[in-house]
């Protein structure tokens, strides 16, 4: 299992319950997105919003469904930096348990040319820090 140094809660919603009545399953990439901000914001002190980050891969593993109130948390991992890329790793946890695992990467581009772009030496040493 991978040691996770950070985690956030998520509220399930209504509007996430599909007519199986569990979270449906592309809602757990908005779970990872809502996440991903959290973590943006409380280590980087920076919103997605704010940063020209793209998302250049998903890969979502489900283990078990997550119920209409249900707690769950994500957890989150950020190891390997590349020069212009944040790999991170992800489990969903409904009560305590995985219900999913992922990973994701963003890669840091220039506004004006789309070309990848080296991290913020800044966002290096915060994110080094916090999975130290």
């Amino acid at each position: 299992m991978t040691d996770y140094e950070y985690e956030t809660a998520v509220d399930v919603r209504l509007r996430d319950i599909d007519f199986m009545g569990h979270v449906n399953n592309a809602t757990y990439a908005t779970y990872l997105e809502q996440a991903r901000e959290e973590y943006f914001h409380d280590v980087l002190d920076v919103s997605l919003v704010d940063t020209d980050t793209v998302l250049v891969s998903l890969e979502l593993a489900y283990a078990k469904p997550i119920e209409a109130g249900d707690d769950v948390t994500i957890a989150v991992s950020v190891n390997d930096l590349g020069t212009s890329s944040i790999p991170m790793t992800y489990e969903i946890r409904a009560n305590g348990e995985r219900a999913a695992t992922a990973e994701t990467v963003q890669v840091l581009v220039d506004s004006e040319t789309g070309e990848s772009r080296p991290l913020p030496s800044e966002w290096r040493t915060r994110i080094e820090q916090r999975s130290a």
